[in-house]
């Protein structure tokens, strides 16, 4: 079997028609949640792009691997989903974004060449690059954002596309008065970008998915990770014309929110991302183009489908669809991500399973309380593997695909550590105290702040829009005591020791007996006498003078 691993960057879990979403009709995301099951309760381990694929691909929480922001380097030696893959005879590859910066010192540091083919998988965690593009593409005056090479680029400039940087210039731009229209102001987001559909940036990456799959003869997990529908706002024609702001939905907030707000939500919601978030005409153009960026993916992914159904391979691949977080898009006062209300922290999740022992829950949902780390036990075990549960802290889905009940968590965690922006600057928050943390039970939701903040607590089936703070009236103490006592658990939990597995454990014990290793006897008759017959017997040769026996 198997495994397409389909990623769409920034997708909100509600802007989906099998979601639920009023308007926007994706068939083919319908399609494949009808051929499998869709979890409902889906929760990333980090609202950051860069931290929450590093909890995708190690399997591990985000204070477990230690790449907590983007552009912080997965450490040299971290395993990932391709060194688990590649034991079970499987290839591990990468089509798109990772978002992930390589531990060149740790590299250095162990001799290991960039270019050599451990160098290379350590670079691009762990996967073997198809072809990577991480889609961001800026240039400002000190030089562009990505330092590598733009495949991308690359492309359009074969396609005829002219400057240095086209994916600026034409495939995140419309034009105005002649003039390029950047997709970076909001106020050009309702603009066509001006690309052919057919060479934008979605488009193209699922061409390369089709080329790797044409070619590919070994079994292969295939990590197709799309740039979209991630800013800049701004979509090629058709799509920019079909949304306008008679679909925009009344933002999700209430001004109880801003009334007492803890510190660090409050601090989020003066930023600029959010102040612009709040300003309808932003809404009224950013989110039609949002929409018009995942109907795209929608018919993308038709496209991939066919493929699949063409060439007999949909009986033989799994099929996973996810994001690595969601866009606030001016709910609860905010744009972008990173706190952890449903909008920013919880994920679509689809996952099409062609085995027969899947039959019984096509086309179901799932309420199960699910983490983003499940998926790498999930593909370790489909592969035919055990899960090394000393190394990856998900838990399969599997049994839930087969009609399963298994023993399960009863919360979720995410973390978030802001110490890089600027918010933790305007608090006077130590970069070491600048983390977050979100405990979930499926009802009441705890958000933990280290550095003298109260924590922040709401009931999601009294208020499921998450408007009222239960903390801030000192109220509910048994409820945030309780979620406490899960956040303490996790934090104890057992995460580092990943060269030692439980079975390892077992199997070492009682071997040094075995081998000659007898302290603290008295007379040896404490232990079986075949532990010691190495230890007695005639004297052989006598070196010093000594009194004999009597």
């Amino acid at each position: 079997m198997n495994i397409l691993f389909i990623m769409y960057d920034q997708l909100r879990f509600d802007y989906l028609s099998c979601a639920g979403h009023p308007h926007l009709e994706t068939p083919n995301f319908d399609r494949v949640a009808a051929m499998g099951v869709r979890f409902t309760n889906a929760y990333v381990q980090s609202p950051i792009c860069g931290a929450s694929r590093m909890c995708f691909y190690t399997g591990r929480y985000a204070s477990s691997h230690g790449a907590q922001w983007n552009g912080f380097p997965l450490r040299v030696g971290e395993q990932t989903l391709g060194d688990h893959l590649r034991r079970l005879g499987m290839g591990c590859w990468l089509i798109g974004k990772t978002h992930m910066k390589a531990d060149a010192e740790g590299m250095a540091r162990l001799g290991l060449a960039p270019d050599s083919e451990i160098g290379a998988r350590q670079a691009e965690c762990g996967f073997d690059a198809w072809v990577r593009d991480d889609g961001l593409w800026a240039e400002g005056p000190d030089g562009f954002y990505d330092e590598k090479r733009s495949p991308y680029n690359e492309y359009l400039k074969s396609k005829g596309y002219d400057g240095e940087n086209p994916w600026a210039d034409y495939a995140n731009a419309g034009v105005s008065d002649h003039q390029i229209a950047s997709g970076w102001m909001f106020r050009n987001a309702d603009k066509p970008a001006n690309i052919r559909e057919e060479d934008s940036e979605t488009p193209w990456l699922t061409s390369e998915a089709i080329a790797f799959m044409a070619q590919a003869k070994e079994p292969w997990c295939a990590h197709l990770s799309y740039i979209k529908p991630h800013w800049p706002y701004i979509v090629p024609p058709p799509y920019h014309a079909m949304f306008g702001p008679n679909h925009v939905p009344a933002p999700t907030r209430h001004p109880v929110e801003r009334e007492d707000a803890h510190p660090v939500f409050g601090a989020y919601m003066e930023n600029r991302i959010a102040q612009a978030f709040q300003r309808d005409e932003v809404r009224d153009k950013v989110i039609p183009a949002y929409m018009g960026l995942i109907k795209q993916c929608d018919d993308q992914l038709g496209r991939l489908l066919d493929h699949l159904e063409k060439t007999g391979r949909l009986k033989d691949t799994m099929i996973v669809l996810t994001s690595d977080h969601g866009d606030y898009l001016g709910d609860h006062w905010l744009g972008e991500k990173d706190l952890f209300h449903e909008p920013s922290v919880k994920v679509p999740m689809i996952v099409y399973d062609p085995r027969t022992r899947a039959d019984a829950t096509r086309g179901t949902t799932c309420d199960a309380l699910v983490e983003s780390i499940d998926l790498a036990a999930t593909f370790v075990e489909a592969a035919g593997g055990t899960v090394p549960d000393h190394i990856i802290e998900g838990r399969s889905l599997l049994p839930w695909l087969r009609g399963e009940r298994p023993a399960w968590r009863d919360f979720v965690i995410s973390e978030y550590d802001y110490s890089a922006t600027g918010q933790a600057v305007k608090l006077g928050v130590a970069p070491r105290d600048a983390r977050l943390f979100m405990v979930y039970d499926g009802r009441f939701k705890l958000m933990h702040a280290e550095g003298g903040f109260r924590p922040m607590l709401f009931d999601l089936d009294t208020d499921p829009e998450e408007f009222h703070d239960l903390a801030k009236a000192g109220t509910h103490e048994a409820e945030i005591a309780r979620l406490y006592e899960m956040l303490s658990r996790w934090g104890r939990r057992m995460s580092q020791r990943v060269t030692m597995s439980d079975a390892d454990i077992d199997a070492k014990r009682g071997a040094s007996l075995r081998r000659g290793i007898l302290p603290f006897l008295y007379d040896g008759a404490e232990v079986p006498g075949e532990l010691t017959e190495k230890y007695r017997g005639p004297v052989r040769q006598r070196h010093v003078a000594g009194e004999e026996e009597a």
